[in-house]
């Protein structure tokens, strides 16, 4: 998704959130910002650790972090977790 991203924005520069590429859904574009799926992020963290820790690490470490202007959107999509 993100080089799709890229070659429809190619004028861009997007904040991205690290080795979450995989959980890029879409983005903003009235401020450019990128959306990423919070299913597939956790998803992503549970490759290393169980599902309890992934939401709590995603919720305390990634959801909360502010980076300016551009920081990404964190859509919810799974109302289970």
């Amino acid at each position: 998704m993100i080089q799709d991203l890229i070659q429809i924005y190619p004028e861009q520069t997007f904040l991205k959130a690290d080795d979450f590429d995989e959980a890029i859904i879409g983005v903003e574009e009235s401020t450019m910002r990128l959306i990423y799926s919070v299913s597939k992020c956790i998803d992503i963290l549970c490759n290393d650790m169980s599902l309890e820790d992934a939401c709590d690490y995603f919720n305390h470490n990634v959801r909360r972090a502010y980076v300016g202007k551009k920081s990404p959107i964190w859509c919810t999509d799974n109302f289970k977790i």
